[in-house]
């Protein structure tokens, strides 16, 4: 097996993934440092107050299932190190929600957002701006409304549903209702399905009187944001409904094809504000649908998170959003590099001392694990915002010591190999065979307590865990691809083979007066 492994191929494939990931890792436009989680750089707070929609008390299990939502759609966004927490109690209970770093808008807005989608018929529609009347402004023709007038026809109303005459004082309101205003597109409104409800879409360009639901949010089974299948066009948002949801949706588009604009269309309301409201073509029986429009990325994965993550079963309302000091600051982010660095400079120096050249090699496959380890961290900031929190160099510091053992693992197989009478080229693949499962079996138990720990904890655990089990995967990596051809090219030269005292491998040092080939 010797003769045929090929050392440089293995540095040459090393060499080309660590380009690749510098370059990705450096393109223009990005951070090119680690992202910072809440303890080392500050964040953002966000004061929460919940609600429950018939102004009761809002109970345990319901406080209990918005944390946990809230904690879902946070890290939803990435491995973000949020803080979740409750304060007070009855009608004082405040949720704080702690972000690290820089939040946007949308995220903050997702905190919020109950989520409590609907499918309602179109009964009428107009432009989301009152028109001046006709009679007494001469530029009124210029706009003309998108529906003839804003009153409604209980005949267009859509079977099963039981129509209601809607009042005139009712009517008063929806030709009343201005959409430019930022109440009106805010969401988070009372939105009774068994009602009907006037709405304005989230552009504040249009309004709509609505019937009541024919499906709700309860009916999708699954949401997933994306571009058409063509290529072209806007996000979207697809949705897969269940099984019954399926029979729900295939009944109303069915009744909603028979009708005419603009009551053969579906209002699709998410928080009283109507996300889209798109004419049905043709009747849909296959139990998918497609949330389009003018959304970009950012909207469309956001509205499908929410969607993924379920309603909240209260209302919340925003207090107070402000950025906060980091918790720990700079003197705990120098401590933790100052102590990550320690201990990396003791293994270095024990690895010389005890190991000689073998102690050299070592460093360099440490100098290779560090690089890409910070370079992995840049990218998974930049792609899933990842955020590295003292909890995480922890994690960083606990793997110098993992791969610190791989060494000790194969430089003492190879000793042990050398000691028994094998030359030194011998003992490098000797010791490979039987060293290579020991440390694929200590690394195995390692990523399985990463693993074990980021499902089953919360917060910062999650992060020490995701970077205990990154780093024992470049371990692998440097060991198998870095450090076995790195020795395996070291045994063909005649220095290390003389067995000088400056080698590790030396025989005196070893106990062994020669070296004596035994048969293979």
């Amino acid at each position: 097996m010797a003769k045929h492994y090929r050392p440089r191929r293995s540095l040459l494939i090393l060499g080309l993934i660590l380009a690749g990931l510098a370059t990705w890792a450096f393109l223009p436009n990005r951070d090119h440092s680690p992202k910072l989680g809440l303890d080392l750089r500050g964040g953002t707070q966000v004061i929460l107050s919940p609600q429950s929609a018939n102004s009761d008390a809002v109970t345990s299990d319901q406080l209990a299932q918005t944390l946990r939502i809230i904690r879902q759609r946070v890290d939803g966004f990435g491995v973000a190190e949020a803080e979740v927490q409750v304060q007070g109690s009855g009608a004082n209970t405040k949720i704080i929600v702690t972000i690290p770093g820089a939040t946007s808008r949308t995220v903050v807005d997702q905190l919020k957002t109950t989520a409590k989608m609907s499918f309602r018929p179109v009964v009428a529609e107009d432009y989301g701006t009152p028109q001046p009347d006709p009679s007494t402004s001469p530029s009124a023709s210029a706009k003309p409304t998108a529906s003839p007038t804003p009153s409604v026809d209980p005949a267009l109303l859509l079977p099963p549903i039981q129509s209601k005459t809607l009042t005139e004082q009712y009517a008063n309101i929806f030709k009343a209702l201005d959409c430019a205003t930022n109440s009106s597109v805010d969401g988070a409104k009372p939105d009774d399905e068994t009602q009907y409800l006037i709405a304005c879409d989230k552009d504040g360009a249009y309004k709509y009187v609505l019937g009541p639901a024919l499906l709700s949010g309860t009916d999708v089974q699954s949401a997933s944001a994306g571009l058409p299948q063509s290529g072209a066009g806007n996000w979207q948002v697809d949705l897969t409904m269940t099984t019954a949801g399926a029979k729900k949706f295939a009944d109303a588009t069915k009744a909603l094809y028979q009708q005419k604009a603009p009551t053969n269309q579906f209002g699709i309301v998410l928080d009283g504000v109507v996300m889209s409201a798109p004419s049905v073509n043709e009747p849909i029986l296959g139990g998918s649908a497609v949330i389009s429009g003018s959304f970009t990325a950012e909207e469309a994965k956001a509205l499908s998170q929410v969607l993924k993550f379920g309603s909240l079963p209260v209302s919340l309302s925003v207090d107070e959003v402000q950025q906060i000091s980091p918790t720990l600051g700079n003197d705990q982010l120098r401590a933790g590099v100052l102590a990550g660095a320690f201990g990396l400079v003791l293994v270095i120096i024990y690895m010389l001392l005890y190991y000689r050249a073998l102690g050299l090699l070592a460093t360099f496959s440490l100098v290779i694990a560090a690089t890409f380890t910070y370079l992995i961290v840049v990218v998974l900031g930049n792609e899933i915002g990842f955020t590295m929190t003292l909890a995480g160099i922890a994690g960083a510091i606990v793997a110098i010591g993992i791969t610190a053992d791989s060494f000790v693992v194969y430089f003492e197989r190879l000793r042990d190999e050398l000691r028994e009478g094998k030359r030194l080229r011998g003992a490098v693949d000797h010791g490979w065979s039987r060293a290579r499962r020991t440390i694929l079996a200590a690394d195995f138990v390692s990523i399985l307590a990463a693993v074990v720990l980021y499902y089953l904890s919360v917060g910062s655990v999650r992060g020490f865990a995701f970077t205990l089990g990154l780093t024992t995967l470049i371990d692998i990596l440097v060991a198998f691809m870095f450090t076995r051809p790195l020795v395996y090219m070291a045994a063909e030269t005649k220095w290390m083979n003389a067995g000088s005292g400056l080698t590790g491998v030396s025989p005196a040092r070893l106990g062994v007066k020669t070296h004596t080939e035994v048969a293979q």
